[in-house]
């Protein structure tokens, strides 16, 4: 007699059942668990109408070199149809490392722009109106510090905080995993206790 098998489950360990019927529902609350368009907890879509009423945010992920140059690619992406911006930082600005680092030698404004100070950030979006589009910014290690420049701009522009829209990221692992980008110890014979520090490394 061959043993039952179970039934399957999610990367969550959630079971997945081969047919479900109305009296799985029985002890749900719909206003609860399944709720409304556009209203919390959003299992049918976080606007009313979805991209009837409100199309997919268009973005090229762009940045190179400077703050300037990556500014005029903006413009020109804004003034040719994208409604959002995808800004890529280059892997100094990534890492946390400021231009002038020993250590960012050579990838200065290579993969992406080099950002190194709020004024940096200010002449990145000079002249965009940051409440009338939302920012992608593919960052993770130093998210946070990227993402209080922003906002820092936003403040000398006048503009309201409350209306900025976007996205950060906040994982290492993926910066690891899809771009080699991970954390490593440096150590010597004289000193054991040098910080830990993002590193980019081939992996065989």
């Amino acid at each position: 007699m061959t043993q039952k098998k179970s039934d399957p489950e999610t990367e969550s360990h959630i079971a997945v059942r081969p047919l479900y019927t109305p009296a799985d529902l029985e002890a749900w609350d719909y206003d609860r668990q399944v709720g409304y368009p556009g209203e919390y907890p959003f299992t049918r879509g976080v606007q009313a109408t979805m991209h009837r009423g409100r199309l997919w945010t268009m973005r090229q992920y762009a940045g190179m070199g400077d703050a300037e140059e990556s500014n005029k690619r903006y413009k020109y992406l804004l003034a040719n149809g994208t409604t959002g911006l995808s800004v890529a930082f280059d892997l100094p600005t990534q890492i946390g490392l400021d231009s002038d680092h020993a250590l960012a030698v050579g990838e200065v404004g290579k993969v992406g722009v080099a950002i190194d100070s709020i004024e940096d950030m200010q002449r990145l979006f000079d002249g965009i109106e940051l409440t009338k589009i939302s920012t992608s910014m593919t960052i993770n290690a130093t998210a946070s510090i990227l993402l209080a420049l922003y906002v820092g701009v936003a403040r000398r522009q006048g503009a309201d905080i409350r209306k900025l829209s976007g996205t950060v990221q906040n994982d290492v692992l993926k910066e690891f995993i899809a771009r080699n980008l991970h954390l490593s110890a440096e150590a010597s014979d004289a000193d054991h206790h040098r910080p830990v520090r993002m590193d980019q490394r081939k992996r065989s």
